[in-house]
């Protein structure tokens, strides 16, 4: 009965996850959408998709309760704090409030537990 109650994903974990996967969808398909209007260059396009891929997979792996996907997502928020350095100074305090947050959730002892559980 015990080990169940260890291999519980913690609900902060469900929603981050699932945010995850949402943002990183989203976000990909409007930085397309974006993409027929502007034609940015090669580049912009690789890196945008990269981060969006990896947003999508750190949420799927935490769904399945591996450790290494809560260091992707904590990898992927950290790039948006170093990109937010050349945006308006909102948005990098909003990304460094987020880093901060999604940090404190992915590492506390509920989400250790249901991580080494995996």
């Amino acid at each position: 009965m015990a080990t169940e109650q260890t291999n519980k994903r913690p609900i902060s974990i469900t929603i981050l996850a699932w945010l995850y996967i949402a943002v990183g969808a989203l976000g990909t398909a409007a930085h397309f959408q974006d993409f027929r209007l502007h034609k940015p260059l090669l580049n912009e396009f690789v890196w945008i998709t990269v981060l969006g891929a990896s947003a999508v997979v750190a949420g799927i792996f935490m769904l399945r309760g591996q450790s290494w996907a809560r260091w992707l997502a904590l990898a992927w928020i950290a790039s948006h704090v170093v990109i937010s350095v050349f945006h308006p100074l909102h948005e990098l305090i909003v990304h460094c409030v987020l880093l901060v947050l999604f940090g404190y959730l992915l590492f506390r002892r509920q989400a250790r537990e249901y991580f080494s559980a995996a």
